[in-house]
């Protein structure tokens, strides 16, 4: 099972305060997707994502996080991707926590925000 420490993007020294408040206004039962702008290169720690509309690069630090991302769209929500791939109901704070920031970075999005804007 991946620890608290691995399943997180890394962030700003400077803006982490600001992204752990934000964190438990995640939804995680809400339906979530990769930004149709990003794309993901996994690598051996995770993975690597990249967004051609901000050129901002992600680090995913952990394999567990990168099947979490990639269950998204095929998952009815965020909360069911992570069942999906394989992390526990006890092990949910980090892993919405580390979602939370892929958000707010808009690596990933609101299915119903990116299917409204894609039609």
């Amino acid at each position: 099972m991946a620890s608290p420490r691995t399943c997180s993007s890394r962030t700003s020294p400077s803006t982490a305060c600001a992204v752990s408040t934000k964190a438990l206004a995640f939804d995680l039962d809400a339906p979530w997707d990769l930004h149709p702008r990003v794309e993901i290169r996994p690598e051996r720690f995770g993975a690597l994502l990249y967004s051609f509309d901000t050129r901002r690069l992600s680090f995913l630090r952990s394999p567990e996080l990168l099947a979490v991302v990639q269950q998204l769209a095929n998952a009815a929500s965020a909360r069911a991707a992570c069942l999906a791939a394989g992390v526990g109901e006890a092990e949910l704070p980090p892993y919405r926590a580390a979602l939370a920031r892929l958000a707010e970075t808009d690596m990933i999005t609101a299915r119903a925000a990116h299917e409204q804007g894609s039609a």
